[in-house]
């Protein structure tokens, strides 16, 4: 196993697919994986706060960042920043552990053509009527720029094909143990 090419498995899909939620049931059943802390300059949100789920930062200090080489991957996306740092993908695979983290496609692509070893699932929601459901539901209808976001879930949508493996999330269960079944499968290759 060469340290710049870890196994990672990756989440990609659009907002509001469900892969925050496969994620967090992943990390709780294999002690193997660990997630990343994404750093970003978006608003923080009712719920969450600093680390959890993300390093909130300025968009001064985000570009110093850039600047610095401090992301493996960095992206802007609904005009905030999104990164995550070298040092946590090396740090876990120096310790024997198996990133997984919810990225976009565009970051996606980039782990994807960065590190060959890693899987990318496509979490896709059983139609756009509800995904815009489960947005509104999660947003409490307070998303900024939610027709855009919508538009760009659509387009990010149209791009599943490209990754490893596409699981719609229609229903949670079912779709968690089909996802469960394909990181047992990655688990075991060397």
């Amino acid at each position: 196993m060469k340290p710049t090419d870890p196994k990672l498995i990756i989440l990609v899909g659009p907002s509001g697919a469900g892969k925050s939620s496969f994620l967090t049931k992943a990390l709780e059943i294999h002690s193997e994986l660990v997630d990343t802390t994404t750093y970003t300059t978006r608003e923080i949100r009712a719920g969450e706060s600093e680390g959890h789920p993300y390093h909130f930062v300025s968009t001064e200090d985000f570009e110093r960042r850039i600047e610095d080489d401090f992301f493996v991957e960095h992206a802007r996306v609904h005009d905030n920043y999104y990164g995550t740092p070298h040092h946590q993908i090396v740090d876990a695979h120096q310790a024997g552990q198996v990133v997984i983290m919810d990225v976009d496609v565009q970051g996606a692509r980039t782990f994807k053509a960065k590190f060959p070893r890693a899987i990318a699932v496509f979490i896709l929601p059983p139609s756009v009527e509800e995904l815009r459901r489960r947005i509104q539901i999660r947003d409490q209808g307070k998303t900024p720029n939610f027709e855009l976001r919508l538009e760009n879930a659509v387009k990010e949508i149209q791009c599943a094909e490209e990754f490893d493996f596409q699981v719609v999330n229609a229903d949670f269960d079912t779709a968690f143990r089909e996802f469960q079944k394909i990181i047992e499968e990655y688990l075991k290759t060397a």
